[in-house]
């Protein structure tokens, strides 16, 4: 697996993040938990994940049911990093699955959809970015592997197919609930979110005039 380049580690120490209040505000756990020996935006950013998204099997209803469930539904995801396919990975988890069942129980294990890992790369001109709440420069030094924990397969499917490099850009804050029952958004958020494209593509439009020059 491909580990963060020192410019990517040094680049990290510089940004505000601070861990209590991370795991306080954002994640609403009460301690942080994960792979042993990596830190925080670490796990977040570069190393390879297994999610599980929903469980349902069972007595699910109020009081005490003493029957016996004969069928249960779990949904998993994993994030991939470079060097890891989804072909791969998939058959392990399944052979996995089928090796480690219970006798008597048969289990079918599916893939809905997948798509290629990808880091957008720190090092090109045009990945900088704006905070503009902050009014600070970001730099771009912030991993996309299919996300940041994004899922975004197209982006993927440009670089191996197209072989062109993708500028990756997310406006939100941090109580935004991504992805969850009650995720929102602001109309600030909205018009902040065009003033930077619009700015983003005004400066590339000046490096391209500069290089035709």
């Amino acid at each position: 697996m491909k580990a963060p380049s020192a410019d990517e580690l040094a680049a990290w120490k510089k940004l505000p993040f601070d861990e209590e209040e991370y795991r306080e505000k954002e994640v609403g756990a009460s301690k942080l938990v994960g792979e042993k020996g990596y830190s925080v935006l670490a796990r977040t950013w570069v190393r390879p994940t297994l999610d599980v998204h929903g469980i349902v099997g069972g007595f699910i209803g109020a009081g005490a049911k003493t029957v016996i469930p004969a069928k249960a539904t779990a949904k998993v995801s994993m994030r991939l990093v470079p060097d890891m396919t989804p072909e791969k990975s998939f058959r392990q988890y399944k052979e996995y699955v089928e090796k480690i069942k219970p006798e008597g129980v048969s289990v079918e294990v599916r893939l809905i959809h997948s798509g290629e890992p990808i880091v957008i790369g720190t090092g090109q001109s045009l990945r900088e970015g704006r905070n503009e709440g902050a009014e600070k420069k970001c730099g771009g030094r912030t991993r996309c592997s299919s996300g940041q924990a994004e899922s975004i397969p197209i982006v993927g499917d440009f670089e191996k197919h197209l072989k062109i490099p993708s500028v990756m850009m997310g406006f939100g804050l941090p109580d935004d609930g991504l992805h969850a029952p009650n995720e929102k958004s602001t109309s600030r958020i909205f018009i902040e979110g065009l003033r930077v494209l619009i700015e983003f593509f005004d400066e590339v439009g000046n490096q391209g005039a500069g290089d035709r020059a």
